[in-house]
């Protein structure tokens, strides 16, 4: 395969992405995950621990979105959902799971020796902020927004991961 074909197949996986619903739930996901680094970096585990907390919150933030998406159906429709459906919603939460767990990546490479733990938290915190303006910006200049608009769509979405950071700071 050509690298204009690569290209070509990337460009159209993140077009694809970007006019899902997964973005809204992998900047959900990453916001929890935000979080959760926040809070484990005040006290910090092993970076076996690390990795596990990660993971396992991930995997339960999975679970608690489809079930409660099931839940919600199931009350709303007045029916039992098929297996197509559960399927569906299980993939929805995928995202979120996706979103939630990224940080685990870091702390995987701490744990082979690539990296300190004290960088490992700073490069999830830093890059899940990144991540959510990242979303706000090209969600602000798909709908139209120029880019100045656009700068300040995402520095306004920022200040949630921000506001964690700071909270986190400010408390340690």
């Amino acid at each position: 395969m050509t690298t204009a074909r690569r290209s070509a197949l990337l460009w159209q996986a993140v077009e694809n992405h970007l006019g899902s619903r997964d973005v809204a739930r992998v900047v959900y996901g990453s916001i929890l995950g935000l979080a959760l680094v926040v809070a484990l970096e005040q006290h910090p585990p092993t970076t076996a621990q690390t990795i596990a907390a990660v993971v396992a919150t991930a995997l339960a933030i999975g679970l608690a979105e489809t079930y409660s998406e099931f839940v919600g159906a199931e009350a709303r429709e007045r029916r039992h959902l098929s297996r197509a459906e559960v399927r569906v919603l299980a993939e929805d939460a995928a995202a979120v799971t996706f979103g939630a767990g990224f940080p685990a990546v870091f702390f995987i490479l701490a744990a082979a020796g690539v990296m300190e733990l004290a960088t490992a938290f700073t490069l999830a915190k830093w890059t899940g902020l990144a991540l959510i303006c990242a979303y706000g910006y090209v969600a602000a200049r798909l709908a139209g927004s120029g880019t100045g608009a656009s700068l300040l769509h995402a520095s306004a979405l920022g200040m949630i991961g921000v506001a964690l950071i700071t909270v986190k700071a400010l408390l340690h």
